[in-house]
């Protein structure tokens, strides 16, 4: 090897290309994208270039064969038209094809049309080797898509010639498609962290919210004038925690609250947060309804049924106590490495205390809210109970819809 050869070797080393090519197969490529950019990289000396030799005339193919190994080409296949060589092509993969332009049965030119209009053979770089009074022909094959063309008889410097640029030529292709390939891969790859992330935010944050959070709002606070809050509660959570194992106390309110999760979306109604063994959502935030309080009028009673669907299927004794309350209140988001959305107000206390209070197995009712559903739903009157820091409040028992 010269040693102007081995400098420019060298110098190609330090580009990008090979930069590339460095990387380890542990790096987001496939084991047989890695694959191929090593035989991409070893092109660079052609010792592993494979290249085909198609010609009818078996002493002319013999010559070619027989000159490329002088120049130091090993990898060699020959065919003796065109037929056999698309088999050939079928079989195993070539970087290089050297066709005779007139052969019986199918022809150079109806195999180079052939191999461009096949997806997986188009970009192999194909030169036709022919006679000087053929050039109009070789103009054809050049237009459907040839590399190179070789005049017939061939000489040693100009076939060295052919080849090395042609090789070189595709060496550079495939590394422009396989940086092309990485780059979809690592876009894939950020797209499905960036639909990770996405999906996390909205399991945290309303989507709404989530969308201005990703717009570049840092400080979301709103004042709601119409919402109803619903606070649940496990009866006698304490107790149930300290006589149940671990794994299965966290499965069962796994259960449970998954269950009111899919009711809340089903509802409209939004699920703030668990904090514990108590279950908060609200409905008409972070958009207005006019509905709000017959959504989670809907979802309470509807819990009620899941809570005593859950003790038919695990023989649990679960009771809950569930409150709703209607009024304004202000929601917005805390945190900066780790999101809340939360909401504050009287209305938010309200429906905590009334929760507290409150009967179990029963969906208990502010007046605020009963006011708001009369007329579409069925209450009991409970009477006037005391709340911590409210005093005196008149409450209801939901019963159901109004037929």
């Amino acid at each position: 090897m010269s040693e102007e050869f081995e400098q420019s070797v060298a110098v190609e080393d330090d580009s990008a290309t090979f930069r590339l090519l460095r990387r380890p197969a542990g790096a987001g490529l496939s084991a047989d994208l890695t694959a191929q950019l090593q035989l991409a990289e070893s092109d660079l000396l052609s010792h592993h270039a494979a290249i085909l030799v198609v010609d009818d005339e078996p002493a002319m193919r013999h010559v070619m064969t027989l000159t490329l190994k002088a120049l130091g080409y090993h990898n060699l296949a020959d065919a003796a038209d065109g037929g056999g060589a698309l088999q050939l092509l079928r079989e195993r993969e070539f970087d290089l094809l050297i066709t005779d332009l007139h052969m019986p049965g199918m022809d150079g030119l109806t195999l180079l049309a052939e191999i461009k209009n096949d997806p997986f053979m188009r970009h192999l770089p194909v030169i036709i080797a022919s006679g000087m009074n053929e050039l109009e022909s070789v103009a054809r094959c050049i237009e459907i898509g040839a590399e190179d063309y070789l005049p017939k008889p061939v000489n040693t410097v100009i076939l060295r010639a052919r080849v090395t640029a042609s090789l070189e030529r595709k060496r550079l292709r495939d590394l422009d498609r396989l940086r092309l390939l990485d780059l979809q891969q690592e876009k894939h790859l950020l797209e499905l962290e960036k639909e990770k992330s996405e999906r996390l935010l909205l399991n945290i944050l309303p989507e709404p919210i989530a969308e201005r959070l990703k717009q570049g709002e840092r400080t979301i606070a709103e004042r709601h004038a119409e919402v109803t809050v619903l606070f649940a509660d496990i009866v006698n959570f304490t107790v149930l925690a300290s006589n149940t194992e671990p794994e299965t106390l966290v499965a069962l309110l796994n259960d449970l609250f998954s269950r009111f999760d899919r009711l809340a979306e089903f509802h409209g109604v939004e699920k703030i947060k668990t904090i514990g063994d108590c279950y908060l959502a609200v409905g008409g935030l972070p958009v207005a309804h006019p509905d709000h309080a017959e959504k989670v009028a809907h979802l309470a009673l509807e819990m009620l049924a899941v809570v005593a669907q859950i003790n038919t299927e695990h023989g649990t004794q679960l009771e809950v106590r569930v409150g709703l309350n209607s009024g304004p209140v202000i929601a917005g988001v805390i945190g900066r490495r780790k999101f809340t959305y939360d909401l504050w107000g009287e209305a938010v206390n309200l429906a905590s205390r009334i929760q507290s209070s409150g009967l179990p197995n029963h969906v208990n009712v502010s007046a605020g809210t009963h006011d708001r559903l009369r007329g579409r739903f069925t209450f009991v009157e409970r009477g006037s109970i005391t709340c911590k820091g409210v005093g005196e409040v008149r409450t209801y028992i939901l019963l159901g819809k109004q037929r």
